[in-house]
Parts: C-alpha cells; sequence; structure tokens
C-alpha cells in the first residue's frame, strides 16, 4: 500500500478540529468557561493593539431645571480607550519521517499517530494559556497574556491597558485590607466587604475564583445552608458553591496565586483572540537536515478590561 500523503493529512486533521481546538482553549479554566458562556470571548480582526471602548466618567450635563432655564449643552467627555498588546502563543506537532513511513504505516495509523499529538499540543497550550490568565503577564520576558495579577492588581494599581491608576484613579481595582487571614471566621468578613465594593446599581460580581486555601475556608463556613451548583448552571463542565448571587469556584489548578479570590464582574473582562490565529495550524515546515516535518498550532491575542473598579481581590 502507498504511504499516505503526510502533508495532506496533517492539514485536513488539524483544519477539520479548528473549532474544537479553539473551544478546548476557551474552557480551560473556569474563568476562561465563564467568559466563553457569555459571549466575552470576542475575536478581534487586527490592528497595532487591542482597543477596549471605557465609560469612565458620568455625562456632566445632567441638571434639573425650570421652565425656560438655559441647559447645559457643553460637550462631556466620557470615553477613553485601553490598549492592550498583542500575545503570541505557538506549540508544535512534529513526526519523523521513521514514525509515519515505517512504523506507523497507513492512513488510519498516521491518523492515530497525529490526533494524540494534536490533543497533546492542544492541553499544552490550553494549560499555558491558563495559567497566564492569572499572571502578571512578566513571564516569557513579558510576552505573556495579561493576567488577572495585573487587571485585578493586590495594590489596586499598576498600569493597564495603557493606563496608569496612580493618575486616573477610576482604574484602580478594589483590594481587601492587609490581615491574616487563616479560616472563615476572618475570611468572611473580607468578602462581605470586598462584595459591597465590587457594586454599582445592577451590577455586581458574578464569578469568584478561589485558590485551594481560600476555597476551603469558605466551604467550610457554609456548613448545613452550602450549596453547590450543577457544572450545568454555574459553568459547563465545573462545579461551584455560592456566595450571595455569584458562583465561587476553586481554580486552583490553573495558575492562581495562593491565598487569593478574585472578585469579577465579567460583563467588563473579556479574552480577545485573533479572528485569523485563534489556535490555527500554519503550514507545515519541513526541516532542512531531517528527515521530519513540523505544523506550529499558533494562537494571538490578550486577557483585557473594561472597567476594573468593579473587580477585585482578597488576599493575605
Amino acid at each position: 500500500m502507498a504511504s499516505p500523503n503526510l502533508t495532506e493529512i496533517v492539514t485536513t486533521t488539524l483544519y477539520r478540529r479548528n473549532k474544537e481546538l479553539a473551544d478546548n482553549v476557551s474552557n480551560g479554566n473556569a474563568l476562561l468557561a465563564r467568559l466563553n458562556q457569555k459571549g466575552n470571548v470576542r475575536p478581534a480582526s487586527g490592528g497595532r493593539q487591542i482597543v477596549e471602548e471605557l465609560e469612565y466618567a458620568e455625562n456632566s450635563t445632567f441638571m434639573y431645571y425650570s421652565g425656560y432655564e438655559t441647559l447645559d449643552i457643553s460637550p462631556s467627555d466620557v470615553f477613553t480607550s485601553a490598549v492592550f498588546d498583542w500575545k503570541q502563543a505557538a506549540v508544535n506537532v512534529s513526526a519523523s519521517g521513521l514514525e509515519v513511513e515505517i512504523q506507523n504505516a497507513g492512513q488510519e495509523a498516521v491518523i492515530n499517530l497525529l490526533e494524540k499529538r494534536i490533543d497533546n499540543a492542544i492541553k499544552t497550550m490550553r494549560n499555558n494559556l491558563s495559567t497566564g490568565v492569572y499572571s502578571d503577564g512578566s513571564g516569557s520576558s513579558g510576552k505573556q497574556i495579561t493576567g488577572l495579577q495585573a487587571i485585578v492588581a493586590d495594590s489596586g494599581a499598576g498600569t493597564v491597558g495603557g493606563i496608569d491608576s496612580a493618575t486616573y484613579t477610576f482604574w484602580k481595582n478594589q483590594t481587601s485590607t492587609d490581615i491574616a487571614i487563616t479560616n472563615w471566621a476572618t475570611l468572611q468578613p473580607e468578602m462581605q466587604a470586598m462584595w459591597l465594593e465590587t457594586q454599582r446599581g445592577p451590577d455586581t460580581t458574578d464569578f469568584i475564583a478561589a485558590d485551594a486555601n481560600f476555597f476551603s475556608y469558605f466551604w467550610d463556613g457554609l456548613s448545613d445552608i452550602q450549596r453547590i451548583t450543577g457544572s450545568d448552571e454555574g459553568v459547563a463542565g465545573f462545579r461551584s458553591l455560592k456566595y450571595v448571587t455569584a458562583d465561587v469556584f476553586y481554580d486552583g489548578d490553573s495558575g492562581i496565586p495562593d491565598d487569593h479570590m478574585y472578585f469579577l464582574n465579567t460583563d467588563y473582562i473579556y479574552l480577545r483572540p485573533h479572528s485569523a490565529r485563534n489556535v490555527v495550524p500554519l503550514e507545515k515546515k519541513a526541516s532542512l537536515n531531517q528527515d521530519a516535518m513540523v505544523v506550529p498550532i499558533v494562537w494571538a491575542g490578550n486577557l483585557t478590561c473594561s472597567n476594573r473598579s468593579l473587580q477585585g481581590v482578597v488576599y493575605t
């Protein structure tokens, strides 16, 4: 039997799974799954940077008036933009002539080999992007995606999306008081205070992510009134507890730092992949001096935010 066309098999196998590859990465942890569920995985078509429009102030022309009183028609500057750099990631699926032409002869054998390597590559991509979601973006010499440790910083400050919160205080996130948290008794008042600090009218925290320690303290405190939501109620594939109206997730295997609990309003947090680089394969790269080939699977984008003031972190 003639050996299968490796290039054709690799290409069709990868492209046939494009949507599946992207979804696997988008559902890499509870937070990414929530963003995907809410439609906040929003592909961007390009540009020098990813732009998020912000409403940072109310319209200053509001006034009560009587009769023929002159109305205030002066311009009201209520919008600005945060800009986030593109971040890129790649993982490679490789195969040698020995593996394809000799050890795995036949089209079905080659496809099985590639399927396993593709699965491994996607797990690698998913796990590393999931870790990046909880990072400060400094990994890989600053090439890592912007994570929650930057967007929802322990200090509440920092420059995110090109906006310095020391200058523009509307861009600070909420933080807990600096106390030791060692059990439910010390965690509970911090959670209550953070819940109130991250409310604005109907805007409210809908997603709380905790590491193993804080999740355990919270779970201990629920006692007989605990409520565990089904995987189809909170976020598909993930189970959660409830705090007021928010889902509380243990996301400790996803890179969240120790002794942290993030209070997130996910209406204002987005995963912005590039529409042409959302976990897609590039053309086959043949080695010049080896009997082997490589197909890179690439992703480009970033985690973005359009309102930091409604995000908070409890930590110790």
